[in-house]
């Protein structure tokens, strides 16, 4: 779907209608339609000419797309087709690709970090409520996840480490868990405590997936109905000033551990 959604902004941008594309191309109008609304695969071959015709002079882009027609993989989140929502799927494709991950968590501790009690509270707040297998589908799922290997960056607020969605115990385990996972060298855990000032920055919840190149970045937001999806240059650019923000006015990584083991202590 990414790939179809750069291919028609590239259209668009050289100001040519897909019957237009369609007849450089040789193909019908109705193929540019599929490849474009991602019904439909296109070759490396025709990906470059398309890429000509619009007048992308920017290979490093061009050569992106290419590895998303081309380099595409069954992932281990396929096994969950047609039981979980899609957009379970496309989260976990994300974290796969991703060359980088930034977060901002203000209720939550992010689902990348969760132990397994705390995503199963998490889920099991869900109204209306999950029936028995779905539920632990989904805290299955999660669990997969976290095979995290690229950088991840996470700034996260005192709201989130403080409210117990489970029971003393699992709160305990889950910053235990926090602990443990910041000490990884590709894991970095910031914290803004309640009386840092600058919260109006963080007050918005976010993952920040880095793509191939900075174009192909996308932000991930949580909606009633799942997750949306973001990939706009103007947002893609406002995010990442959020971001940075954020982290500008949180505990650096020494002092929020110290903090994280404070809280855990007094529970």
């Amino acid at each position: 779907m990414r790939l179809a959604t750069e291919l028609r902004r590239l259209r668009e941008a050289a100001g040519l209608t897909s019957r237009q594309a369609a007849a450089l191309l040789g193909v019908s109008p109705t193929q540019i339609t599929h490849i474009e609304s991602g019904l439909a695969g296109v070759s490396e071959e025709r990906l470059r000419r398309l890429a000509s015709h619009y007048a992308c002079t920017d290979q490093e882009f061009v050569d992106a797309l290419i590895a998303m027609a081309t380099g595409r993989t069954r992932g281990w989140w396929e096994e969950y087709r047609g039981l979980l929502p899609t957009s379970f799927l496309d989260l976990a494709e994300l974290d796969h690709h991703a060359a980088f991950l930034r977060e901002v968590a203000v209720l939550y501790v992010p689902g990348l970090l969760q132990t397994e009690d705390y995503a199963r509270a998490v889920f099991s707040s869900r109204v209306p409520e999950l029936a028995g297998e779905e539920l632990e589908l989904r805290v299955h799922h999660r669990m997969r996840r976290q095979q995290i290997v690229v950088p991840y960056e996470l700034v996260i607020h005192e709201c989130a480490l403080r409210i117990r969605v489970s029971d003393r115990a699992a709160s305990r385990a889950q910053l235990a868990k926090l602990l443990e996972l910041s000490e990884a060298d590709h894991i970095t855990v910031r914290v803004i405590p309640f009386d840092l000032d600058g919260f109006a920055r963080a007050a918005s919840a976010m993952t920040y997936v880095g793509g191939p190149v900075p174009k192909l970045d996308t932000v991930v937001r949580d909606v009633p109905h799942g997750s949306a999806f973001i990939d706009s240059e103007a947002q893609l650019g406002a995010f990442r000033t959020r971001f940075r923000k954020v982290e500008a006015v949180s505990l650096d990584p020494g002092r929020s551990r110290d903090f994280i083991d404070k809280l855990a202590r007094e529970l």
